[in-house]
């Protein structure tokens, strides 16, 4: 059963003022006088795996000292109401959660999908008021809807279902919500950082049962600040482009008859390299060679950080970016010429790291961010010479979250 307490009760409790600010919020849009539960979801940071999750490959995330927070109050109105800033107030009968086309692309989609998915598993989902704000950098790759997704399933996994759900199975809801529901074919990457939380090593073979292991490792002990560079690139119109990679991808795959990369030996996929060509292009090809580059470095990173040889760890950062760029080309969206952010922001930490710390696209890329681990004596040059080029707050110093999906 969620924790219940009265605003003026919350603000003897909390410290953090952002969630101050959220029940201030909550009272001004529903009502004073409420009982107010409050959870919170935290972003997420690609650490190893580039789109390998929805090859069922193996990734390293983490959640981050970004968060989507909530503050919570049962209704008997039978609707789920929620009120997120900066985006439009949404409504859902909870009777109402098929899905809805004209939806798709839109937090509504989410709150359907993830309700669904609750009712489905035999929660007694029922109406709630929610007022969210959220500090995750939209169009990041910190996987905004990510958060969401998460906050949504562990408000009704706290209000409805007596935390019966575990983190990796709230994280599988947010999969199938935006996958189904909102309509963008994403992996479970983003989701189990965020919902799971720390460091975490996850092995997608089984998707159904994925193996999820936390890391135990202090970045904050190795000299070296974690930075993500905002490129200045809109991620606005690109989901063709994130589907056409396992879209690609899968004109190999059912070659031999499988469904994903993971599923083939890479020497197989090598011998019919000349019938792979033409049959599903280069790009594709390029594209699955940087899946079993990139699916072989993770348990590799995870060995180095278990080692507390962090030099090996950035050696393979650097190769998984290389190979980004090069291979998967997740840089540049196809047909762009005079914008290519994502290029500049890259060569930028290229120029500026001068072969300390390393640097890679991260998340989904075309759009979004850079990631770069940035030895702490060259920390204000870097991010002084970022913003002078992309702009003032492009350059976010963050650190790692201990804790995933939460009630407060």
């Amino acid at each position: 059963m969620a924790k219940k307490y009265l605003a003026s009760q919350w603000k003897t409790l909390l410290t953090d003022p952002r969630h101050l600010a959220v029940v201030d919020g909550f009272e001004k849009v529903f009502g004073a006088g409420k009982e107010i539960s409050l959870f919170s979801a935290p972003g997420r940071t690609e650490i190893g795996g580039n789109h390998t999750d929805h090859q069922h490959g193996r990734a390293l995330g983490a959640s981050i000292n970004l968060e989507a927070v909530a503050a919570v109050c049962e209704n008997d109105l039978g609707q789920m109401r929620i009120h997120s800033e900066g985006h439009s107030f949404c409504v859902v009968d909870v009777n109402d959660l098929s899905i809805h086309e004209e939806e798709k692309n839109s937090s509504m989609s989410l709150i359907r999908g993830v309700a669904s998915a609750f009712q489905d598993m035999g929660c007694p989902v029922g109406g709630f008021d929610a007022y969210v704000s959220s500090n995750v950098l939209r169009g990041s790759g910190l996987s905004s809807s990510a958060a969401f997704e998460v906050l949504l399933g562990v408000i009704l996994n706290g209000l409805f279902f007596e935390n019966k759900a575990s983190a990796t199975r709230i994280a599988q809801i947010g999969q199938y919500a935006e996958n189904v529901y909102f309509g963008k074919p994403s992996g479970l990457l983003d989701q189990m950082a965020s919902s799971v939380g720390n460091l975490v090593a996850m092995d997608f073979n089984d998707p159904k049962n994925p193996i999820v292991e936390k890391v135990d490792f202090d970045f904050a002990k190795t000299g070296y600040s974690l930075c993500i560079i905002d490129s200045g690139a809109d991620h606005a119109d690109l989901t063709d482009e994130y589907a056409a990679i396992p879209m690609e991808l899968k004109v190999i795959s059912q070659h031999f008859g499988k469904e994903v990369l993971r599923d083939i030996p890479e020497e197989d996929f090598y011998r019919e390299l000349p019938t792979l060509r033409a049959l599903a292009g280069d790009r594709a090809v390029l594209r699955a060679i940087h899946f079993y580059g990139d699916n072989a470095r993770v348990p590799k990173q995870v060995q180095a950080l278990k080692d507390g040889d962090f030099d090996t760890f950035l050696n393979l950062m650097k190769e998984s970016g290389r190979s980004s760029w090069m291979y998967l080309q997740n840089v540049i969206p196809a047909g762009y010429k005079a914008h290519q952010e994502m290029g500049v922001a890259l060569a930028l930490c290229e120029k500026l790291l001068g072969g300390k710390g390393a640097f890679r696209v991260h998340g989904g890329g075309f759009a979004g961010t850079v990631q770069a681990f940035v030895p702490n004596d060259m920390l204000e040059t870097f991010r002084t010479e970022m913003e002078r080029v992309l702009g003032a707050g492009s350059c976010h110093v963050l650190s790692i979250r201990p804790m995933g999906g939460v009630e407060l």
